[in-house]
């Protein structure tokens, strides 16, 4: 059974309905959503800047993940370093969880290291045994690193999937991202994440969108109240 079978949405529309309006909105969002650069371009350093990530503001993280490498340099010299300097730099610098981050950037490292040759390895399964990379992860690694098609779901996909009805509301994201795979060509994968993040910062943000001033208004159950607030998880 595909995904678009596995689980009901609030409203009534038939799947080729469901694709078109996800291709019109995907078309949209990178119109409006523009980067002269996409990829990071390098697997290990955006592994790490994934990890320094978790539930942490984007600037904060930029910034830390900047001074990391400017100090330590490069993988093997990380891999040498205890997790508690690891957890120390961290937690100076102003980062959450930086007890487990510490551990996993190491422990992370030095797996590379021994198992992967120093090269991260390209492919999600290997990528998810790592100490404290999940799905997501992964996902932003193979995209962002390696220029790989596929969508990373964080709260920002999450949240604006649901809203747009291109996934049930209250599944979970891995689920979020079996349907966006589906309702979207394979070529426009990578672009997906980035330009829904960009849209969840600027116009359909967690706490008081700004319906009024979004471009996808006319495509937007949320916006037409086919889709309420407390459906979504």
């Amino acid at each position: 059974m595909g995904a678009k079978n596995s689980h009901s949405f609030t409203f009534e529309e038939n799947w080729n309905e469901k694709k078109r309006r996800a291709h019109e909105i995907v078309k949209r969002l990178m119109n409006y959503h523009q980067r002269e650069k996409l990829l990071i371009g390098d697997p290990y350093k955006t592994l790490i800047h994934c990890i320094i990530s978790q539930r942490m503001r984007d600037e904060v993280t930029y910034k830390v993940w900047k001074m990391l490498f400017e100090k330590y340099k490069n993988i093997r010299t990380i891999a040498k370093i205890s997790p508690e300097e690891m957890q120390d730099f961290l937690r100076k610098n102003g980062v959450g969880l930086w007890k487990a981050k510490g551990e996993w950037i190491v422990k992370s490292s030095q797996i590379i290291l021994e198992k992967y040759g120093g090269k991260v390895p390209d492919k999600i399964e290997e990528l998810m045994k790592l100490p404290g990379i999940g799905r997501k992860c992964a996902n932003i690694v193979l995209a962002y690193g390696f220029g790989q098609q596929t969508i990373p779901v964080d709260t920002h996909v999450n949240r604006i999937s649901k809203r747009l009805g291109l996934a049930p509301p209250k599944i979970a994201p891995e689920k979020v991202e079996e349907y966006l795979k589906e309702l979207i060509p394979e070529r426009l994968w990578i672009y997906v994440n980035h330009a829904m993040v960009d849209h969840g910062k600027s116009i359909c943000r967690p706490i008081k969108p700004k319906c009024s001033e979004c471009f996808l208004q006319d495509l937007c159950p949320y916006n037409k109240g086919l889709i309420k607030k407390e459906d979504i998880k």
